[in-house]
C-alpha cells in the first residue's frame, strides 16, 4: 500500500467535497455563500489551490448532511493534508506544479510512464541524471546536484514494503542516445538490467526500431498515475520541450491511457526487453 500524502489526500478531500456538493443539488456559488465563502474562494477550493481549516470545514460538512463514518474519513484527510511532504523542503528549486507532482507520485499505487527517447527520472543512476540535468540551459550550476539528490530521493518509493508498480514503455533509441558519454550510459542500462532482475515490481517495455508504427507517439513524454483510493482517477502529467504540467481534462487523460496501451502493443515483452538492454549494456 502507498504511504499518505499530503497532496493525495488535500486532492481526495476536495474531488469528494465537490462530488457530494453536486450529489446534493447544490451549484458552486450558491453553496460557497451558505457555507461563508464567496463563490471564487470556494472555487479556490475545488480546485486544490486553497486549503480548508477545522473550523471552515465544519459547516461544509454540516449543509452536506455528511453521515458520521463519512465525516470521520473527511476529517483525515484534511489532517493528513496540513503535513509537509519531503519534496516542500525543496521549494526553492522546484516550482509549484513539479512539488504537485512529485507529491502525488509519493503517494501513488502505480505508476505507467512512456518516453521516447530518455530513461524515465524513477529509474535514472545518479550520473545519468547529472548528465541530463546538467544538460538544461534553463538550470543553474550550483542547483544541479540539490536537483539530482531530489530525483534519487524519489526513487525510494521503488523500494520497500510499499514499494511503486512502475512500468515504463521507452524506445530502442532511448539504450543508444549517449547521455552523458558511453560510460554513463552502460552504467544507466547496467542499472536497468539490475532492476528488472531484482524487482517484479518494475517494468521496462522497449519499443525496439523494428516495430511498424514504433514512433505513433513522437517525441512525446507522459505517466499516468494511479492510486488506491477508489473516488481517485488517474493523474496525468505530460512533457514536452516547452511545457510539463497537470492534465485535468478527464478526456485527454483517457485518450493518454489509450496511447499507452498501443506503445504496449509495440513494444517488446518484459524478457525481451530485458534482453535486449542487456545487449547494449555490453555492446
Amino acid at each position: 500500500m502507498a504511504p499518505v500524502s499530503p497532496t493525495v489526500a488535500r486532492w481526495e478531500l476536495v474531488l469528494r467535497l465537490r462530488e457530494l456538493r453536486e450529489q446534493r443539488g447544490f451549484d458552486s456559488a450558491t453553496f460557497a455563500k451558505r457555507v461563508g465563502f464567496t463563490p471564487a474562494n470556494w472555487s479556490h477550493v475545488e480546485k486544490g489551490r486553497r486549503v480548508l481549516t477545522v473550523n471552515t470545514l465544519g459547516p461544509v460538512l454540516e449543509l452536506l448532511e455528511v453521515d458520521d463514518e463519512e465525516r470521520a474519513e473527511l476529517q483525515e484527510l484534511l489532517a493528513a493534508s496540513k503535513e509537509r511532504g519531503w519534496w516542500v523542503k525543496s521549494s526553492a528549486l522546484i516550482g509549484t506544479e513539479l512539488q504537485r507532482y512529485y507529491g502525488m507520485e509519493f503517494g501513488a499505487e502505480s505508476i505507467r510512464s512512456y518516453d521516447s527517447l530518455v530513461i524515465p527520472g524513477l529509474l535514472q543512476t545518479e550520473e545519468y541524471a547529472r548528465a541530463l540535468i546538467s544538460a538544461d540551459v534553463m538550470i543553474r550550476p550550483v542547483q544541479v546536484e540539490q536537483l539530482v539528490a531530489v530525483r534519487m530521493r524519489r526513487q525510494e518509493r521503488l523500494r520497500g514494503d510499499d514499494r511503486l508498480e512502475f512500468t515504463a514503455v521507452v524506445g530502442e533509441a532511448t539504450l543508444l542516445q549517449q547521455i552523458g558519454g558511453p560510460k554513463v550510459l552502460r552504467g544507466q542500462l547496467e542499472h536497468l538490467a539490475s532492476l528488472l532482475a531484482e524487482q517484479d515490481s518494475v517494468t521496462v517495455r522497449v519499443i525496439p526500431f523494428t516495430a511498424t508504427a514504433g514512433a505513433i507517439l513522437g517525441g512525446s513524454s507522459f505517466h499516468l498515475l494511479d492510486f488506491a483510493g477508489e473516488s481517485l482517477p488517474t493523474f496525468a502529467w505530460a512533457e514536452s520541450a516547452v511545457f510539463g504540467g497537470a492534465v485535468d481534462d478527464s478526456e485527454q487523460v483517457r485518450d493518454l491511457g489509450f496511447a499507452f496501451v498501443r506503445a504496449l502493443d509495440q513494444s517488446l515483452s518484459r524478457s525481451e526487453s530485458l534482453e535486449l538492454i542487456r545487449n547494449y549494456s555490453q555492446g
